[in-house]
């Protein structure tokens, strides 16, 4: 793991793919939130957020989301996408991403991204529970 993600608890690797580049030579815009969206549903499978959803109907919901892009991408590069979650506030947490290029060595971007916890049952939003509180916290550590 790229010591520029040593802050980062949860970290995936990602090829960079022909597929993901656009017609002027580099990676496209919205790629990058894909990186992040993987990282997420990494960072969710490790605190089984999906899994107390099918259990409950309380799970996550993404209200906002942005991304700060520091340096292009390019085919062939892999990257290392980072998640953690600084924040956490009575019914949301807010999850900052960072992606490093192997090539690069370096940050090409960072973003962040406000997960709501509702209730698809019954349609709202709801506080977030005390038990996947303490396993963000756990996974903080």
């Amino acid at each position: 793991m790229s010591n520029l993600l040593s802050d980062f608890p949860v970290v995936i690797e990602l090829p960079v793919v022909w597929g993901e580049m656009d017609a002027l030579g580099h990676v496209n815009n919205i790629i990058y939130f894909r990186y992040f969206e993987s990282v997420r549903i990494a960072y969710f499978t490790r605190m089984e957020f999906m899994a107390y959803k099918n259990q409950t109907g309380i799970g996550p919901i993404l209200a906002r989301t942005g991304c700060r892009f520091k340096i292009p991408l390019s085919y062939p590069d892999q990257v290392e996408v980072g998640a953690r979650v600084p924040s956490i506030d009575s019914d949301r947490f807010t999850m900052e991403y960072k992606i490093i290029s192997q090539n690069h060595q370096a940050v090409a971007a960072t973003g962040d991204g406000l997960i709501v916890c509702f209730n698809y049952l019954e349609n709202k939003k709801v506080p977030l529970p005390e038990d996947l509180i303490k396993k963000i916290n756990e996974i903080e550590i």
